[in-house]
């Protein structure tokens, strides 16, 4: 069915989600529109600096009414959201159910990347425990282990040893570990290099890149401690300039656009590519069908430009703007509460937040809710707090000077987003400085 295309500059937005990603999507597109978030935070609330109000309703989005609807987070997608609203005539940003299956499910998304001849590592698809422990034992290791389904960015181990990844096999495909989610698991030989994170605009037959990004999903300094969904990033990425981005482009996603029109897929929203540069060339380590969380909070806030109307214009399929950036460094810090990301502990009062004055600093709420009219924790990823500055060190000291100010029992910060990244743009600065590169190997180099 075909939709209207509504312009969607000087309207209203409607912003589909309740997490930092949904915060910071509001946030850059209330610079030119109204915007109401389904179901939202209580942190999104308030009115932008060019005057158009953010507010949060617990109506679905089905029953609302907007010129625009951009939906959030995955499992929406997965469940045929934006097919429903297009159905009922409105525009959408987001692929529909049958483009959705590409993050739904990793099997599914490793044979579209074979379809499309899109580089990736060695893989099996498992049912069986012995048949995946006989797949991990032909490999060199280190060895990752997906569930097939759905597990909030937390269903991926990457280990050196073999017996924990025959382990977690055995973890999920018993559904101990994720349910229903993990009774089909991904096996895949480890990539050494440097991760990325590239979204990329699809109009279903046009792309156009933002810029790229790196996160940091262990827990713990120096790549430690448990998967993630991420506790920090930063952009740009010194190492991938406009002409780089571009073939990245040209390797890893362009080719799925006759993969997705041989199957009668009209792709309309942004994908996400996780790649890992290789010594071989780029190999793509995930595809998801949303923006980022935390890469989001870093890449729209150096976005020039009407957001609304750019992604008007992919809902509409008629991409014709070339996304545009600031020069400036952003870095995001997550604050997370005590737990996370077994078993988070919420309820927590959140102090501080007045006290948070840095005009080039903003902190998007992930998991907040109000209680007895004081804001207190209500997820795992509490805060995302985003600095911009000229330098990538300037950002990440202006950031973690904010998360200083913030706090509530037990409150988890990683001490080392984008230090090794700063110091490497800093040697460049001073070319006698001596320095490692920029991706930390300890955490950036397996996946």
């Amino acid at each position: 069915m075909s939709v209207p295309d509504r312009p969607a500059s000087g309207g209203r937005v409607c912003v589909v989600g309740s997490g930092g990603r949904e915060h910071a999507l509001a946030t850059v597109l209330g610079r030119t529109v109204d915007v109401v978030v389904t179901p939202g935070n209580p942190g999104m609330v308030g009115e932008t600096p060019e005057g158009h109000t953010v507010t949060v309703t617990s109506e679905p989005p089905e029953e609302l009414d907007a010129d625009l609807f951009v939906v959030g987070p995955e499992a929406p997608l997965v469940d045929g959201l934006a097919d429903r609203l297009r159905a009922a005539g409105r525009l959408v940003f987001g692929p529909g159910a049958d483009g959705a299956r590409l993050e739904g499910s990793k099997a599914f998304m490793k044979e579209l990347l074979a379809d499309a001849g899109v580089p990736t590592a060695r893989f099996g698809v498992f049912t069986d425990v012995a048949a995946a422990t006989a797949f991990l034992r032909t490999l060199p290791g280190p060895y990752v282990v997906k569930t097939d389904g759905l597990a909030a960015g937390k269903g991926v181990l990457v280990t050196a040893s073999l017996a924990e990844a025959v382990a977690d096999v055995e973890a999920k495909l018993s559904g101990a570990a994720f349910g229903t989610a993990g009774r089909t698991v991904v096996v895949e030989e480890g990539l050494v290099g440097e991760e990325c994170s590239l979204l990329v605009l699809c109009d279903g037959t046009r792309l156009a890149p933002l810029a790229p990004a790196r996160d940091f999903k262990r827990l713990g300094p120096g790549g430690s401690g448990p998967n993630t969904g991420g506790m920090g990033a930063y952009s740009p990425l010194a190492e991938l300039d406009d002409a780089t981005v571009d073939e990245l482009v040209e390797r890893a996603v362009a080719p799925l656009l006759p993969v997705f029109a041989a199957r009668g897929i009209d792709y309309r929203g942004v994908l996400y590519a996780g790649l890992m540069l290789t010594a071989e060339g780029p190999k793509v380590l995930e595809f998801n069908v949303r923006f980022g969380d935390p890469e989001t909070q870093v890449v729209l806030p150096r976005f020039d430009g009407d957001l609304a109307g750019l992604l008007a214009e992919v809902a509409a399929g008629r991409l014709v703007t070339r996304p545009r950036f600031s020069p400036e460094a952003a870095v995001c810090v997550v604050a997370a509460a005590p737990g996370y990301p077994d078993a988070p502990r919420t309820g927590d009062p959140i102090e501080g937040l007045d006290a948070v004055d840095d005009p080039a600093v903003t902190v998007f709420h992930a998991g907040t809710r109000l209680e007895g009219g004081h804001l207190v924790t209500a997820g795992g990823r509490v805060l995302g707090v985003t600095a911009l500055a000229p330098t990538l060190a300037g950002a990440r000291d202006r950031a973690y000077r904010a998360v200083a100010r913030l706090s509530w029992p037990g409150m988890v910060v990683r001490p080392d987003i984008a230090e090794l990244a700063a110091a490497a743009a800093a040697a460049t600065a001073e070319p006698n400085a001596q320095v490692r590169t920029a991706a930390d190997p300890r955490e950036e180099t397996v996946g």
